[in-house]
């Protein structure tokens, strides 16, 4: 099969590589899926640079987690009926070195859930790590309509489905986004309003835009960052789920301030996820598709030969949506 893969930590250019393996094979419990898009994420560019340094220590690494494409082949105790199922598949780079930066990936049966008819294998790769992220930190507490979530980032990959998640479950979001292009784009995907949050203290315009009550629930990208503002606006007994903290990957927590308002905080990444918690996104996900409730950005196409520029795309920024490469 083609792939891409790395076999030393790097720059993209430097150290990602082209060319022939040898095909996997699906064993128990596994299918083998002819992928047609395989998306980058920031988790995938970081291993590449070396921040997981035992990554490397079973040999190269393919990576990618998150793709889509046809069921070839399946392993022991997996129905034949799912070879030729169009599938999405995540957490395919997870606790391994093989992921979906090639023409063929084995994974467990259950991390390929159906495509729903209609949807792209582009927009079914960019669904695992941004839109099960996105469920997690908005249902992770509890029901949220009622609620006011504030969604700090909204023009983000996860921004984008979270405001989506919460808005379909009846909450009432407020969003924040740095430019007015961003703004627009939260707007789009459901936020009942948008703060700038370059501006000095932007907390007092997300109060404003809720009549002066304290937020409920809070959905954070930067959460070392934006921390000291968050914590004028939340009421006592709030949630911050928060998925990054890539400004202060070391936040200093005033400890008494947030224990005397009750504050429970969340931090989600898509692996750790309980397995029940997987298959509710997995569920609601193919709900919303087939209900026309949900929005996909692809913002980015490259083929598997130019993964290095893709990597490049995400490590730079500055646009809405997800990168997909072309096997």
């Amino acid at each position: 099969m083609k792939a891409a893969w790395y076999e030393r930590f790097g720059a993209a250019d430097d150290v990602l590589i082209v060319g022939e393996l040898e095909d996997p094979q699906p064993g128990p419990g596994e299918v083998l899926v002819r992928l047609r898009a395989s998306s980058v994420n920031p988790s995938d560019v970081k291993k590449r640079a070396g921040s997981f340094p035992n990554l490397l220590d079973g040999g190269y690494v393919i990576p990618h987690s998150d793709g889509a494409g046809v069921i070839e082949a399946v392993g022991e105790g997996v129905s034949g009926d799912r070879i030729g199922d169009e599938v999405w598949v995540y957490q395919a780079q997870y606790g391994r070195r093989f992921g979906t930066a090639a023409e063929l990936v084995t994974v467990g049966d259950e991390r390929a859930p159906l495509l729903p008819e209609g949807v792209t294998h582009e927009e079914g790769a960019c669904l695992g790590i941004p839109a099960m992220t996105a469920h997690r930190c908005v249902f992770a507490d509890g029901p949220v309509a009622g609620q006011t979530i504030l969604i700090t980032g909204g023009a983000g990959r996860v921004g984008h489905y979270t405001i989506q998640w919460a808005h379909n479950a009846g909450a009432r979001v407020i969003a924040t986004a740095s430019n007015e292009e961003d703004s627009q784009a939260c707007t789009e995907a459901g936020a009942d309003a948008v703060v700038n949050h370059r501006e000095e203290d932007w907390s007092a315009k997300v109060l404003d835009a809720v009549d002066g009550e304290p937020v409920d629930r809070v959905i954070e990208v930067e959460f070392g960052a934006n921390l000291s503002e968050v914590l004028k606006l939340v009421r006592t007994g709030a949630t911050i789920a928060t998925y990054s903290s890539t400004q202060d990957p070391q936040p200093k927590l005033p400890f008494y301030q947030m224990m005397y308002m009750d504050l429970k905080i969340r931090l989600v990444i898509v692996y750790a996820m309980p397995e029940e918690a997987k298959q509710r996104a997995i569920a609601d996900i193919d709900e919303a598709w087939r209900a026309g409730k949900l929005q996909h950005r692809v913002a980015h196409v490259r083929t598997l030969d130019e993964i290095a520029e893709a990597h490049v795309l995400i490590e730079d920024g500055g646009f809405r949506g997800c990168v997909v490469v072309r096997p």
